[in-house]
């Protein structure tokens, strides 16, 4: 029984030891995109309801491979994104453009969050703003 235990003991730290050698190098990060957004915050200020606001978000691929961004989800349905679609080459320019519905007054803050093959793969982008009422007749 000892020798059976024992042997679990070595077969389970060799496959740890095995899997921590499969690990990538840091020269691998270095060649992998890299998205650098010219800003992830965008203030619409003060905004009529029922009037849907738009900002375009656009970044720049700074790394060595192409950049695909694979999703861009809101944090809610009041928020569509859309970005995109292309692989963006090192140095060239992409979007992603969101659009706030204004149904509701008051203040927002809505979030986008963009995945990537980049080493930065998750980035989250704001939009904020305050919807004012529209007179009621």
């Amino acid at each position: 029984m000892k020798k059976l235990i024992l042997t679990a003991v070595i077969a389970i730290g060799g496959m740890f030891a095995a899997n921590a050698q499969t690990t990538t190098s840091p020269d691998a990060d270095e060649k992998k995109a890299e998205v650098k957004f010219e800003k992830e915050t965008h203030d619409f200020g003060s905004i009529p309801q029922g009037t849907p606001a738009t900002y375009t978000f656009t970044f720049e691929n700074t790394g060595k491979t192409p950049l695909i961004i694979t999703n861009a989800s809101a944090s809610c349905g009041c928020t569509t994104p859309d970005w995109s679609k292309e692989p963006i080459k090192p140095g060239k320019k992409g979007f992603v453009k969101a659009t706030y519905n204004a149904a509701a007054p008051g203040p927002f803050t809505k979030s986008v969050t963009v995945m990537s093959n980049a080493t930065n793969s998750t980035i989250i982008l704001y939009l904020k703003g305050d919807v004012k009422p529209t007179e009621q007749k």
